[in-house]
């Protein structure tokens, strides 16, 4: 593949797929951006509750990072019909998880946000709003595996309209509950709840509509919902370890005071729509690797590698300086507290910083998610992680004030344990192994 051939097919996946996937931390900044206004205790309450519905979700992500390898090595291969089927069980697979997850969910909703250790305010709308937000955790694993399932057939352009669609109806909905039915930051979980669902049946009806023009079958086979468990248990794994970082991160912040956390939250609502964006080139990496490999085409492999590196570094140099410059003034956008205001421009310029390093990292796991190496995304996921817990809880012991802490803290995560993780994957693109070719990664 040429360079121009390659760039031509990694902008008509990622650029739609950009779109998408800012979708999802647009809720997330939608919701903070709203519920902000109310004051500093249900920012600091949709913090907690953010984190612990984010960790469950993002757990689950291998639904999409699972299937969309699946599909397009299947579809690479020439079989469109078993790539459909896969990407279906995945699916199945999800609604079973899903209302599992649910369930136990809104009963264990208020020990997990007591773990965190916050005033008994905080505490109460924390469990309120996740207890509300569980019911829509079906309807988000759907989400998931069917872009996992679009994606595998190169289509990033469906996901593109569904989030979009999603994302206005959201904000609206949220304006309707939080400040017309006056229910507050429970109004917020409300309206996201019904916007998900809806997201959800939009996917079921596309998925249902390229089963029936391919013939596959509709229902689930369980010997490819068995496959999908298997090779999701290590992208579980993997995700896991980033999820234990970023719990870890909010219950320090927890510990340096309300405002901190409250600073926090705004701060990775802003960092995980940087990380997603760029993360646009991961999705088109996934899809593209995946479909090269089903070919056999490792000339291929290696343009899109390349290319997209060049893409994810760039862009996220871009981005970085448009953060840096807006870092005094962004908090505004989420909060009118002067206290939390006053927090967040070293770590918002941090963020800002890193992004470069951020774009290399989201790049290259995508690449290695695309070959379905998912057992070393595992294993290294440890070793990362084994970085960051001294940075962390050593940035909080011994940084000083709330706003230094707060800073060091932002360092050790962006720095520090994006850092581990970028020497982690490096090491694996440089060699070969990875790149093993065929419609099934053996």
């Amino acid at each position: 593949m040429l360079r121009r051939a390659a760039d031509r097919e990694i902008l008509r996946l990622a650029v739609p797929a950009f779109g998408a996937l800012v979708a999802e931390p647009l809720f997330l900044l939608a919701d903070s951006a709203m519920v902000g206004h109310l004051g500093a205790t249900p920012l600091a309450a949709l913090g907690i509750a953010g984190a612990v519905l984010q960790t469950i979700v993002g757990l689950m992500v291998f639904l999409a990072y699972g299937t969309t390898p699946a599909v397009a090595r299947r579809l690479g291969a020439g079989h469109e019909r078993d790539a459909v089927e896969a990407g279906i069980d995945g699916m199945w697979l999800a609604v079973g998880i899903g209302v599992v997850l649910a369930v136990v969910g809104a009963i264990v909703a208020s020990p997990l946000v007591a773990l965190f250790g916050a005033s008994r305010d905080v505490t109460g709308q924390a469990s309120a709003y996740l207890a509300v937000s569980m019911a829509g955790l079906p309807a988000m694993l759907i989400v998931y595996a069917a872009a996992g399932l679009l994606r595998g057939l190169q289509d990033t352009r469906t996901p593109l309209w569904v989030a979009s669609g999603g994302f206005a109806a959201n904000i609206a909905l949220n304006a309707v509950f939080i400040y017309g039915a006056g229910l507050g930051v429970v109004g917020s979980a409300v309206g996201t709840v019904i916007a998900q669902w809806g997201m959800a049946a939009v996917y079921i009806v596309v998925a249902v509509r390229h089963g029936r023009r391919v013939g596959a079958e509709l229902r689930p086979r369980w010997a490819g919902v068995r496959g999908l468990s298997g090779s999701g248990w290590w992208l579980f794994l993997r995700t896991a370890s980033l999820r234990v970082a970023i719990i870890l991160a909010v219950a320090l912040a927890t510990d340096i005071s309300s405002d901190a956390l409250a600073a926090w939250q705004v701060t990775m609502a802003v960092y995980n729509a940087v990380a997603l964006a760029l993360d646009a080139l991961a999705i088109a990496a996934q899809a593209l690797i995946g479909r090269s490999l089903g070919i056999g085409d490792l000339d291929a492999v290696r343009a899109v590698l390349r290319r997209c590196l060049l893409w994810g570094v760039g862009g996220g140099a871009v981005l970085g300086v448009v953060l840096i410059a807006l870092s005094p003034i962004f908090g505004h956008v989420f909060t009118g507290d002067q206290n939390v205001l006053a927090l967040l421009p070293v770590p918002l310029a941090i963020i800002g910083a890193t992004t470069p390093l951020g774009g290399y990292v989201f790049v290259l796991d995508g690449v290695l998610i695309g070959a379905g190496d998912a057992r070393y995304l595992a294993a290294t996921g440890l070793a990362n992680l084994a970085v960051f817990v001294p940075l962390a809880w050593l940035a909080v012991a011994y940084g000083g004030s709330a706003a230094a802490s707060l800073s060091w803290l932002t360092l050790a995560f962006a720095l520090g344990y994006l850092g581990a993780r970028a020497v982690t994957l490096g090491l694996r693109a440089r060699g070969s192994r990875w790149m093993v070719v065929g419609a099934v990664r053996a």
